[in-house]
């Protein structure tokens, strides 16, 4: 089952984005993981970023066991970056960076975050 997570600090969280570097990367995506599941409630999608964080967002069909019915996966850089409208889930998927998978796997309307 996919972790709760919290907000960080807003002065940890500006620290971070200034150095976007090993526990930066850390503390941002629980952050931005955080603010999904504020935004988006639900269990219908994982949204993966190893080795960092999984959360299951969206309403929609309940997933209990195994892999849920919509998955989306990406790194750490590329879920920041779409996280603050640095980059736009189309383009992201496009270009490879994210792999969506099912219904409900567009991440869009819920972006940016913060």
């Amino acid at each position: 089952m996919a972790h709760r997570f919290a907000p960080a600090d807003p002065d940890a969280v500006r620290a971070a984005l200034a150095g976007r570097q090993g526990s930066d990367l850390r503390l941002l995506t629980k952050h931005f993981m955080a603010l999904l599941q504020e935004r988006a409630p639900g269990n219908s999608v994982e949204v993966r970023v190893p080795p960092y964080a999984a959360v299951q967002v969206i309403p929609g069909v309940r997933h209990t066991r195994g892999t849920p019915p919509a998955v989306v996966e990406l790194d750490a850089e590329t879920w920041i970056a779409l996280a603050t409208g640095e980059l736009e889930f189309a383009a992201a998927e496009h270009e490879g960076r994210v792999r969506a998978s099912g219904e409900r796997a567009d991440l869009s309307p819920y972006l940016p975050l913060g």
